[in-house]
C-alpha cells in the first residue's frame, strides 16, 4: 500500500513557501522515489555587497599580495575569508 500524497498548497510569496517547507515533512508531499537527480550547471549562489573598511596600509599589502598571483584583490579577501571560515 502505498502512501497517499497531499497537494502542494499554492504560496502567496517565497517566505510563505519556505515557512511551509521548513515546517512540513517533504515526504507527505512529493513521492521521491520518483525522483531523478538533477544537474544545475548555471545555478549561481546568491551573493550581497558589504562595504569593508580597511586601515590602508592592510589594504595596500593585501592588493600587493593579489598582484603577485595576478588576481583582483577583492577576489582574495573572498578566498582569505572563505578558507578561514571553512577552517573552522
Amino acid at each position: 500500500m502505498s502512501k497517499k500524497i497531499k497537494p502542494i498548497p499554492a504560496f502567496h510569496d517565497e517566505a510563505e513557501e519556505r515557512h511551509f517547507w521548513e515546517t512540513k515533512d517533504s515526504t507527505d508531499y512529493v513521492d521521491w522515489s520518483k525522483a531523478a537527480a538533477v544537474r544545475l550547471p548555471n545555478l549561481k549562489p546568491l551573493t550581497t555587497s558589504i562595504s569593508l573598511r580597511l586601515p590602508v596600509g592592510l589594504l595596500e599589502r593585501i592588493k600587493i599580495a593579489a598582484n603577485k598571483r595576478d588576481m583582483p584583490y577583492q577576489s582574495l579577501i573572498k578566498a582569505w575569508l572563505t578558507e578561514k571560515v571553512e577552517t573552522r
